[in-house]
This record gives structure tokens, sequence and C-alpha cells, in this order.
């Protein structure tokens, strides 16, 4: 096959899938605001970069820009271009709780289900790197400490890694998947428990402390994100609340042949990047 574009190329998924890639001999390009050596500077909101990024290109990992507001009408536009150009196949990364014709990733999902071209959708659950990478990190490394919104909802929480190996699966299969995929890992928890098991491995009590809506907000526009941002993503934790996340799917066992990563392995193999400066 020609190049695999890869947008998102610095984030979790993205980097990760190049890596899996590249064992695989299957070229690549990676994409990114800030791309790696020898990849392609890439912007979804400027559409004089989509050109370069789309040359020599069978086949698209698409990750959607984040914070821009037409990110639906963005996407649509790049996947007609890059039709024009040759692409024929396309990985949507989206969310489990979003289905086809859904707001956001979902109309993105139900455009390439209708277009006629080949693609695959992948709707993780939440990143166990969340807690490594991502917002509760240094909560847990500094403060010793987890919020959320979450109450006793439990989370399916997938690893990146897990994810990448799903999506070059779905990216290189001689027969096109034409399906989307509920990803889940193996362990269902709820953040109380997470903070235990993070606690067990490293030695030290984290505590997850369960707040209201409006505190959480107010916690995140605090930290520096707009109100509307703040509201969505403490929304986001009363779906979990309301039992959105609790379930265990076999959409990964139908892309990957290797078992899951268990959160136990996840917190085991990061525990030093909760370390205290």
């Amino acid at each position: 096959m020609s190049r695999v574009l890869v947008t998102g190329a610095t984030g979790k998924t993205g980097r990760r899938l190049l890596t899996l890639l590249d064992q695989r001999s299957v070229p690549t390009m990676a994409a990114s605001r800030e791309p790696p050596t020898g990849g392609v500077h890439f912007d979804w909101t400027n559409r004089t970069t989509w050109d370069a990024a789309l040359d020599g290109v069978s086949a698209i990992y698409l990750v959607a820009p984040m914070g821009a507001g037409d990110a639906v009408f963005l996407m649509t536009e790049f996947i007609e271009l890059a039709i024009d150009r040759g692409v024929t196949r396309f990985v949507l990364l989206s969310a489990s709780s979003l289905d086809a014709g859904g707001p956001a990733m979902g109309q993105v999902h139900q455009w390439l289900q209708t277009s006629g071209v080949e693609w695959a959708v992948l709707r993780p659950s939440w990143f166990m790197e969340n807690f490594s990478e991502g917002p509760h990190c240094a909560t847990i490394r500094d403060e010793r400490a987890i919020y959320s919104a979450t109450a006793h909802g439990r989370v399916p929480f997938i690893s990146a890694h897990d994810i990448a190996a799903a999506a070059a699966s779905a990216l290189t299969a001689p027969v096109p998947p034409h399906a989307d995929y509920v990803l889940t890992g193996p362990d269902l928890l709820s953040y109380d428990e997470v903070a235990q098991r993070i606690s067990a491995v490293i030695g030290e009590t984290i505590t997850h402390y369960s707040l209201t809506f409006d505190e959480l907000v107010a916690r995140h526009v605090a930290n520096g994100l707009s109100e509307p941002h703040a509201q969505t993503l403490a929304f986001m934790d009363l779906i979990i609340a309301d039992g959105a996340e609790d379930r265990i799917t076999d959409g990964l066992a139908q892309l990957v042949d290797e078992p899951p990563v268990t959160f136990l392995q996840f917190v085991s193999h990061n525990a030093s990047v909760w370390n205290r400066p």
C-alpha cells in the first residue's frame, strides 16, 4: 500500500500508531501542527496545509481538531478532498458515547458510513493515559488527589496502545472493515477504585474527591478553561455517574489478537510519572 496519513500524530494514539505501522513496515506520514522529524505540517483550520499532507496517501487516520467549532465541516471537506486525491480508506477516532448521526464525531461517522469509501470508526471508552499524560496526572503527582464528578460510575478504561493497535488493524486489513467498534479495556473501575489501584502500586494514598457538577466546573475554570468547555467536561463526568460507560465490549478483540492492557499493567508501567519532583 502507499502511505498512511496519521493526523494527530503527536497525540496519545497517533504517536503510538506511527510506531506500530513502522513495525509492520507500512509507510506513514505524520501530520500535526508541530510534526515530528520527517512529518508534515498540518492544521485542520488552515486549508493551505491540506494538499501536501495528502501526497502519496491511500489511507488516513482521522483525529478531530481540538477546540474547532466547525470540526465536522472541516473534516468532511478534507475527506472529500482526500477522496478526490485518491485516498480510499478512512479510520475515524470517535468516542464510545457517540453513535452514528449523533453530535460531533457522530456526524463524521454517519458521513463516512454513507459515502461509499472504505471506512472504520473506533469508539474507545476513556483513556488510561488520562491519568499518566492527561488532566489527572498533575493532581495525582502534586496533590495525591483525583477530582471528578463521576460519583460511583464505572469506566472500562482502555490503553492508548490498544486503541492504536485497533487503528493499525483497521487501516491495513485486506478487507475493508465497514464497521464501527466500541473499544473498552478489560476492567470496569470507579474513580475510587482507580485511586486505590494507583495507591497500591506507588505506596502512597491517592484520594478521589467526588465533586458536584458546579464544583467541578468551578475547578476547571480556575485552572484556565472557558466556562463552556468546563461545563462540557463536567457533563461528561455526569454521564459516567449515570452508568453510560458501565460495559465491556468485544470490539477490541474483533481487531486485535493480543490481550488488552489491564489497568494494573498500565499503573505498574507508569508508576514513575507520579513521583514527586
